[in-house]
Formats: C-alpha cells, sequence, structure tokens
C-alpha cells in the first residue's frame, strides 16, 4: 500500500511536471518566425531587437542590391559582420551603420562584391533566430556569433576556437546601398573599451550615431586606421577601423556590448550603463525574450493551424518593429532641424513610414499600444516644433520627404478622438493645418486648382497626390468640427472633395489632368505611368476612404460599382504587362504587395455585399502570407503588410484609417483574446469555423445581435465579447450596411 501511495504520488509529480513543462513550451515567442520576409520582396532583417527599440542588432551580407536593402537575403551564402541599424521591409536602402566582424586566422579571402571586407560563408543550418535573439555559425572562422539587444544597446556573444590570431574589426567605413559615412571617429579608452560615432549621409542625410563599445575580455594589441592607414588614438576621418587582437583558447566567450545615441558619446555611455551593466550574454537575451513575450501576449488567440500560429505571432513581431525609439536616457535626441534636442516627459520615436503605416499599423497601435501612441504622437509633434511641419517618411531625426500626402495628420486625428492621452491638442491642430496649408510638394498647387496637374517627372504622381491630399483634408475639416473651428471645418471639407476633379464620367477612373483643366487624352487604365504614385488607375481609383458612398454615386451606383470591383479582383495581367517591382500579390488588378489596394476587398460591405468581401479577405489571408523566407507577397514596410494580416484574421479593418470604426472581413480563429493595456478583454470567437466556413451567418456583440457590417473602437476598448456564427454559404439576407464613411465614430 505504501510502495502503491508513492506510485501515486510519483506518477502524479510527472503528470504536474509535463503539464509545466508543456505550459513552460507555449510561449508565443516559439511561433515567431523573424526569416518571413528575407526572402523575396519582404525585405525584412531576421537580427535581434526589442520592440520599437533603437537598436537592430543583424547580420549584413555585404553586397548591394535591392534584394539585400535591409542588410540580408536568404538566398546569400556569406556574412560580412553585423551592424547595429536597420530598417524593416521598406525598400529604402539606409542605415547597417557600425559593423563587427569576428575572424582568425583559419581563413582570409577577400572578395569584390563586398568591396573585400572580411566574410565568412554560413548555413541555415547552423543560424537561428527568434524575438530579441540571433545566432550564426561562421563555418570559414568556427566562430559561432549570438546577438540580442536591449532598447539601446546590442550585445554580441562571440564563441572563438583555439587561435593566437582570433581578431573583432569594428568597422566604421563600411557601407552599403545608399548609405555613405561623411565623418567617423574612433577612441580607444582602455583595452576594453572603445568609443566614437559614425556620420552619415544616404536616404536620411544628416544621421548621427554615437556608441560606446565594451569588451569582457581585454584585447591585447590593436590596428586603428584612418582611410586605409595606420593611425593613432583618436583618429578622426571619412572612413575608420579597429582590429582588435585576442589570443583565445577553444570554446572562449567574447561578449561586446555597445551602447547607442543619436545625441552624443555621454548619452551612449548611458545607454550601456542603465540598460547593460553586466557581460551576462543569456540574461539579456532571456530578457529581450520575455519583453516579447509580453507584447505578444497582448493577443491570444485559439487555433489547431500551427503554421497560422507561427504566421500570426510573426505578424505581431514585425508590427512591432517600428517606429524606432531615438531619444537617450537623458531625452536628448538628433532632431529633424539638425539640433541636439529634448524630449520632455515623453520618449522620442523615428522611423514613420507613414503612407504605408498610417492605413493599418497605427489604428492598431491604438488598440494594443495607446501608451506608447502618446509618445509617437508627441514625436511628430516635436517634428512639428523642430521644422515648421509634420513629418511625410521620417528616420534617425531627418525628413526624407519620401512618398507622398501629409499622412501624419490622420495619425494624429485619429489619436485626439480616440482619447489617447498627452496630447497638446491646441499644438496638434496647428501641426495638422500648417502642412496641408505649405507650398511645397505641389500642395500649393493642389490648392489653388483643386487638384495637382500633370508635370514633368518620373514621380510627379499628380492623381495620387490629390486623392491622398483629399483624405488628409477630411481628417483635418472633423478634427476642427470637433473643435468648433467652423470657418475651418468648412474649407477643409470642400477640399476633401476635391477627388471629384479626378474623377473621369466617360472612362469611370481617376484621370490625369493638365493645368488647363482638361484630361489627358492618352489613359490606359491598368498601365503603371508616372500619374500614380506606384500604382495604376485600377489601384488608386478606389482611394477615396472619407467619402466611399459619394464615389458609389459618382459611379452610377451599388450595381456599377460591384461589377467594376468585381473586375477589379478578375482583370488579371497579360503576359506582356509591364509589371513594376512593387506590383505583386495580384489578383486580377488587386496588387495586396503594396499599401493603395489595401482597403479595397472590404468595400463590398459598402453595397451591401458583405460576402464578397468576406470570400476575398480569406483568399488573402490564405494565399499572400507564408510561413517561409519568402512569406510577404510586397515589402512589409514597417509594419504596414503585418498589421493588415493581424486586423483581418481578427476579422475586421480599418476602410478609413482616422474614422475609429472598423469593417468586417472574415475571421481567421477559432477566438481571439485582446489583453488591452486598460486591464480589459475584448474576446472575438468564430463558431464553426473552418476553411470551407468563410462566411459569416449572423454576429453577436456583448450577448446582443448586430446587424451591421463594422465594430467601433470604443466597442473594443471598452471589452467585450464579439461572436460570429460562420457557414459555408454566403448568408445573403445578412446585407450588414455599412457605416458612413463620412461620419465619426470615435
Amino acid at each position: 500500500m505504501k510502495k502503491t501511495g508513492i506510485l501515486i504520488i510519483s506518477i502524479m509529480l510527472l503528470a504536474v511536471g509535463c503539464q509545466q513543462a508543456s505550459k513552460k513550451s507555449d510561449r508565443l515567442v516559439d511561433y515567431v518566425n523573424p526569416f518571413i520576409g528575407t526572402d523575396g520582396p519582404g525585405n525584412t532583417y531576421p537580427g535581434a531587437t526589442v520592440p520599437f527599440g533603437m537598436v537592430q542588432l543583424s547580420p549584413d551580407i555585404g553586397i548591394p542590391g535591392w534584394d539585400r536593402i535591409a542588410g540580408y537575403f536568404y538566398k546569400d551564402s556569406i556574412i560580412s559582420g553585423f551592424s547595429h541599424l536597420h530598417l524593416t521591409g521598406t525598400g529604402a536602402g539606409d542605415l547597417y551603420d557600425i559593423l563587427v566582424m569576428p575572424t582568425n586566422s583559419r581563413f582570409s579571402k577577400r572578395i569584390k562584391a563586398n568591396n573585400y571586407k572580411p566574410f565568412s560563408s554560413f548555413s541555415h543550418e547552423q543560424e537561428t533566430a527568434s524575438p530579441g535573439y540571433y545566432s550564426v555559425d561562421l563555418l570559414d572562422y568556427g566562430i559561432k556569433a549570438e546577438l540580442t539587444a536591449t532598447r539601446r544597446t546590442g550585445i554580441h556573444q562571440y564563441t572563438f576556437p583555439k587561435d593566437t590570431a582570433s581578431k573583432i574589426t569594428v568597422d566604421l567605413g563600411y557601407a552599403l546601398n545608399w548609405d555613405r559615412p561623411t565623418d567617423t571617429y574612433i577612441k580607444v579608452v582602455d583595452n576594453s573599451t572603445i568609443e566614437g560615432y559614425r556620420k552619415s549621409s544616404g536616404w536620411a542625410k544628416d544621421q548621427r550615431a554615437y556608441f560606446v563599445m565594451k569588451f569582457s575580455k581585454p584585447f591585447d594589441s590593436y590596428e586603428l586606421y584612418s582611410n586605409d592607414s595606420l593611425a593613432v588614438s583618436p583618429v578622426k576621418s571619412k572612413n575608420t577601423r579597429i582590429v582588435l587582437n585576442y589570443a583565445t583558447s577553444e570554446n572562449e566567450h567574447i561578449v561586446l556590448k555597445t551602447g547607442m545615441s543619436t545625441a552624443s558619446i555621454a548619452g551612449a555611455h548611458k545607454s550601456l550603463a542603465i540598460e547593460a551593466p553586466h557581460f551576462n550574454f543569456e540574461e539579456y537575451k532571456n530578457k529581450a525574450s520575455e519583453v516579447w513575450e509580453k507584447e505578444l501576449r497582448k493577443i491570444e488567440i485559439t487555433t489547431e493551424n500551427t503554421i497560422k500560429k507561427h504566421i500570426f505571432y510573426t505578424m505581431m513581431y514585425q508590427s512591432m518593429l517600428a517606429p524606432t525609439l531615438l531619444s537617450d536616457h537623458d531625452g536628448n535626441y538628433k532632431g529633424a532641424n539638425h539640433q541636439t534636442e529634448n524630449a520632455h516627459g515623453f520618449e522620442r520615436y523615428d522611423t514613420f513610414s507613414l503612407w504605408d503605416t498610417y492605413r493599418a499599423a497605427h489604428p492598431l497601435y491604438t488598440i494594443l499600444h495607446p501608451e506608447r501612441t502618446s509618445d509617437m504622437i508627441n514625436s511628430l509633434l516635436a517634428h512639428y516644433k523642430e521644422t515648421g511641419l509634420l513629418p511625410v517618411w521620417s528616420m534617425q531625426g531627418n525628413e526624407t520627404n519620401m512618398m507622398i500626402g501629409y499622412h501624419a495628420v490622420p495619425v494624429v486625428v485619429d489619436a485626439y478622438f480616440k482619447g489617447i492621452q498627452n496630447i497638446d491638442v491646441n499644438l496638434a491642430y496647428e501641426a495638422c493645418k500648417a502642412s496641408a496649408m505649405a507650398n511645397d510638394r505641389q500642395i500649393d498647387v493642389y490648392r489653388k486648382l483643386g487638384y495637382v496637374p500633370v508635370g514633368e517627372g518620373h514621380e510627379n504622381w499628380s492623381v495620387s497626390k490629390t486623392l491622398e491630399y483629399a483624405y488628409d483634408d477630411w481628417c483635418i475639416a472633423e478634427f476642427a468640427k470637433d473643435l468648433g473651428k467652423t470657418a475651418d471645418y468648412t474649407y477643409f471639407l470642400k477640399r476633401s472633395e476635391n477627388w471629384r476633379n479626378m474623377y473621369d464620367e466617360q472612362s469611370t477612373f481617376m484621370r490625369p489632368k493638365l493645368v488647363d483643366g482638361s484630361f489627358v487624352k492618352e489613359f490606359v487604365s491598368k498601365e503603371y505611368s508616372a500619374y500614380f504614385c506606384e500604382s495604376n488607375a485600377w489601384q488608386y481609383f478606389w482611394s477615396v476612404p472619407q467619402n466611399m458612398e459619394g464615389l458609389v454615386k459618382a459611379v452610377g451606383g451599388k450595381d456599377a460599382f460591384e461589377k467594376k470591383l468585381d473586375t477589379m479582383f478578375s482583370l488579371a495581367p497579360l503576359a506582356t504587362d509591364k509589371l513594376p517591382i512593387f506590383s505583386t500579390g495580384m489578383i486580377g488588378q488587386y496588387a495586396h504587395g503594396n499599401e493603395p489596394s489595401h482597403h479595397v476587398a472590404y468595400l463590398y460591405n459598402y453595397i451591401e455585399k458583405p460576402w464578397k468581401t468576406q470570400k476575398l479577405i480569406r483568399e488573402i489571408l490564405e494565399t499572400q502570407y507564408k510561413n517561409t523566407p519568402d512569406g510577404h507577397c510586397g515589402n512589409e514596410d514597417c509594419g504596414q503588410m503585418s498589421s493588415w494580416y493581424i486586423f483581418s484574421s481578427l476579422g475586421f479593418y480599418p476602410v478609413n484609417p482616422a474614422q475609429g470604426v472598423y469593417s468586417f472581413g472574415s475571421p481567421l480563429f477559432d477566438k481571439a483574446v485582446l489583453n488591452l493595456e486598460n486591464g480589459k478583454q475584448f474576446v472575438v470567437e468564430a463558431l464553426d469555423n473552418s476553411e470551407e466556413n468563410m462566411y459569416i451567418q449572423s454576429i453577436v456583440l456583448n450577448d446582443e445581435k448586430i446587424d451591421r457590417s463594422y465594430i467601433t473602437h470604443t466597442e473594443i476598448t471598452q471589452g467585450g465579447t464579439l461572436v460570429f456564427t460562420m457557414g459555408n454559404t454566403p448568408n445573403k439576407k445578412l446585407k450588414q450596411p455599412m457605416a458612413l464613411s463620412s461620419k465619426m465614430f470615435n
């Protein structure tokens, strides 16, 4: 009896242990695949970072080109080092600052393709990545490289074989793609510390990366170079590097930690002192993983499909790679006015890819990260105070003026109406209005004519600019209305209807106009021309989210609008059509690989044909995202492509990003729990859900049946339960009229 009791207890303890082990292994970080997007057009990087962190420590192939815009391309077979700053999925070849490369006597080959820098071959079989961690074996040297990060520091651990000529090279002259150093500086502080800066110009013209590096093992000696000539410390020139010499024993670890700042070396010292005070690599790695786990837990999904779970949590991960932290612990940062500025009461962020991210990423942040959204809005307003305008596409304290629109406006206005805290409302309105009244980027001509006319240059983008400006004007009109600024409301509301000046009744497309008001004569709707920003007339036709009802009427009513939508998704490109690099993820003329198309599949909700939206959303979710390195059908674009997936897989999407209302699609998962920062939960359930059961049969919100095709932001943030009952045939009796697109629901 006694033995039996012991056996039972042993079995129970074993069972509990197994349950704990199972629970421990079911961490959401384990579902993230940082390699998604590193092949194909995704342009993502696989390296180590933390949510919205300043440092993106990632491997560099060292060879330029479109495929290697993020420094890394999955199909390549060499690595030339590990640099501390990277862009995620932008198509812009910049950053790659402060390259570190460990080497030894085993291999000394150099090649022209990577500018004769040290390199090593590697294999994906000896490579791994997870949130906050990256590891690879440098095969030619027998060195294992491991990377992790805190918010403002990058931490490397190199495991060396026995060798009397082991080296660590820190190369500030290293540059890739559009990036070029303009001024670099290295000072040897002692035999385990160096400090310096790298100033550079590229897509962003004035970048400043100040750093301090500390090494767990003092170096035996060093060679310091200025423009490839030996120099003494400190050294200052356009191209500097330092080679640190070591004698290493078998499997010896050397940990290197780098503190960063955009303001000063002193700021970099503080980053290191506060965030990385010791050399315990595993502790930093585990801490980064826990930070990611906490953020990923903001949405917990239930599904038996492991592949979809990998995709979802990778999209969650990638949605938090930008914007990136710009200010240091003292609040100092490199301002857009090229002065050292200070963030009072908020953390300054940058890397605002607003033409992309205003559509879904920023609305997602208002749900999942409202406190950080407050800092982001204050960062946009800081940019305004520094330059007199809100940013268009800013990074590293610079305005790049990439893309079109003044899309900080919908981001600010959306945050205002959603009650994001600690925003100076008067300053916010002033900034929005000033950006709409500027005289650059043809805004002055737009104000005068009511449209942007055809002009010279391959990026005239006249139709697209008109439509984007008009949408932003609607946002300002609503802002003005809420603040009681009646004259401004009337003025900007009228401007928001400028899309009508582009509409051609004969072709039923938005058609480019000349200065005299006449439409261009030669016009092919599916042709990619200088009139449309990275798109054609089919893809930009639908860019009137502020007045979709007006667009429906202009086309001739719901039936005509439906036929046009049907054609949009069925008019496949011909083999003879010339498709540009950004025309990817094609379903007919719909291009999921680029942002102007992202809301279009939801537009059937506006003509009481929601089942067509449901079918298309499921098709896009199933076909345009994969758990493979080429899993993105287009540039990830700083969180926009991933945010589309997150919203759409939950079952709703912000067609009008500043309206505070989300249009229903087709939920992908059986259950999703949103753990909100206010302590409440919003639960989405899909009953009888399956690949075949893609059609919504009924909708219940908080135990009350609803007959509409949207949910409001307030309904989500108040917490509750949204239940979809799904089926394999359309419920055409459930017409679910969409909310008026011109009405605010915040």
